[in-house]
């Protein structure tokens, strides 16, 4: 099936729903069943729709290979209430729908979600508000111009001292005095410049669509660069909008699991299913999600750029929109990512599911308290399990405070100071950074560089396991079987038949022979 990618836009979700909706209905193979001595034509099984549609979902760069079986289901069920099928009787509109041999079909037409359409004059009057704010230092009018069609991944210095030589040359005769920076100049500098920097990496014409201008808040920006530890974890001065003091030691006891000392509560068989039940319930809990409701179709449309080939894109733009957050929601996707992303790579992490592995019951529990939509969206939980495995897998990087737009803000602000931006309505003198660009791959290309690095990683981890002589036996084997239960193959590699395997445990202790030797009684005769 044709992997189509849905342009960044608004209504991401809904256009998404229409084009899997569609893929579904045309590339879904129809065959005579036969039920209760009776036949019936062009219809299919559930468990055959739940083959077809989780292959189609897991091969479909808009959500990956972290979809689940159980996810397929979900979103089945879906179809069945939103009457894109039907049972063989005609009968839609519940979630009646289980992996088995129940018969369903297409209805005759398959209804699509209609885009919601802005009122014309409610467009009108963002589009003037809009241009009223931007008028408090400069103009974004020529931006689009200068937005590259292409995406690349370092700055070009040379631009920016072009421009510089350029603005000095112009200006040099009609220097004026230092003007006085009020802090509102600086909180609009940081509004427009983070914009800005967002709307290049991104490559398009307007973020009006999937952003509202009015929705950045400066404040928020600038204390989530400034107010940091020394690992980039925001540090709030009101404690009271902080996680509380027993989820935070829950969360260092599973991080460091086994080696936390913060808790000294004695532990008991499934303890560390229990405490991370309580730090779940907290996070399902919270009102709103971590990237906040406003943000939904900021982080959905970046979520478009999540592709192989363009995964740097997608790293430095979920950099730039984690610094509009709240502080408190930010701190608290700090830790919440490094808690999961540790405990995903744990290998002496105790099984928290009898049916899930550690990763899958991360994103499968925290996907909704990341990201969701105010209003129920059918494909919410399939988009933040995307996106929640990207963040598991990039979260260093992308919470951690990108020291080039404090550079751009300063150079922007002294541009204002010394009069090189005159008027408000002179539009952005700045230099806007460039991109070189660096040898393109194919996506397949891409895939199979990183899944050799990722292996490679992996089965180093394996041969420590089978080289640690500290380790006991008992202990040894545990870890060998939940390796093979998560990476199958890279097990088969390393032990490619059973008796490769048996080696590693040949060296048994030998049964020694008693100290003592007893001699047999000799049985005398009866006879005398």
């Amino acid at each position: 099936m044709e992997n189509r990618d849905v342009p960044p836009g608004p209504y991401r979700a809904t256009k998404l729903w229409n084009e899997i909706t569609t893929s579904f209905r045309v590339g879904m193979p129809l065959r005579k069943h036969r039920q209760h001595f009776k036949k019936y034509g062009n219809c299919f099984t559930a468990g055959e729709a739940v083959d077809w549609l989780y292959d189609l979902l897991r091969t479909n760069s808009n959500f990956g290979p972290e979809v689940t079986r159980q996810q397929t289901i979900q979103l089945l069920r879906k179809f069945l209430k939103n009457h894109v099928i039907e049972d063989i009787k005609g009968k839609w509109g519940t979630e009646n729908l289980d992996d088995n041999s129940q018969l369903f079909r297409f209805p005759t037409s398959s209804p699509l979600k209609v885009l919601p359409r802005r009122h014309p004059e409610l467009r009108k009057n963002s589009i003037e508000n809009f241009s009223k704010d931007k008028d408090s230092i400069f103009k974004l009018r020529n931006l689009s111009r200068r937005t590259p069609k292409k995406h690349g991944l370092h700055f070009s210095q040379e631009n920016a001292e072009k421009m510089n030589c350029e603005i000095i040359d112009e200006d040099q005769e009609n220097l004026a005095d230092n003007r006085e920076i009020s802090q509102k100049d600086v909180e609009e500098v940081w509004r427009y410049v983070i914009l800005i920097y967002l709307q290049t990496i991104l490559g398009v014409s307007s973020l009006e669509e999937v952003i509202n201008p009015k929705q950045v808040i400066p404040q928020y920006i600038m204390y989530n660069m400034t107010n940091t530890s020394k690992h980039g974890v925001v540090i709030l001065q009101d404690k009271s909008d902080d996680l509380p003091h027993w989820v935070l030691s829950a969360m260092k006891c599973l991080a460091n699991w086994p080696r936390s000392n913060d808790m000294n509560n004695p532990t008991y068989i499934g303890f560390e299913r229990d405490v991370f039940r309580t730090i779940a319930d907290y996070f399902l809990d919270l009102p709103e999600p971590l990237l906040t409701f406003e943000y939904y179709e900021l982080f959905v449309n970046i979520l478009g750029l999540l592709q192989p080939h363009l995964e740097r894109v997608a790293i430095d733009a979920l950099q730039l929109c984690c610094l509009l957050l709240p502080p408190p929601n930010r701190r608290k996707l700090q830790l919440l990512m490094r808690m999961i992303s540790r405990m995903s790579q744990n290998v002496d992490m105790p099984q928290l599911h009898d049916a899930m592995g550690t990763r899958s019951l991360m994103i499968h529990t925290f996907s909704r308290s990341v990201l969701r939509c105010a209003e129920e969206v059918d494909l919410d939980e399939l988009l933040a399990a995307r996106l929640v495995s990207f963040l598991m897998d990039h979260q260093q990087e992308i919470l951690q405070v990108p020291s080039y737009l404090q550079a751009a803000v300063e150079k922007h602000l002294d541009y204002l100071r010394k009069g090189h931006i005159k008027n408000p309505g002179d539009g952005v003198i700045a230099p806007l950074p460039t991109y070189s660009y660096c040898k393109q791959i194919s996506a397949q290309e891409f895939d199979e560089q990183k899944v050799s690095t990722s292996q490679a990683a992996i089965a180093e981890l394996l041969e420590n396991i089978v080289k640690n002589k500290s380790l006991p036996l008992k202990e040894k084997r545990r870890k060998l079987k939940q390796f093979q239960k998560e990476y199958p193959l890279i097990y088969q590699k390393r032990f490619p038949t059973s008796e490769s395997e048996a080696a590693l445990f040949s060296d048994k202790p030998t049964i020694k022979q008693p100290m003592l030797f007893l001699r047999k009684p000799k049985f005398r005769s009866l006879r005398y």
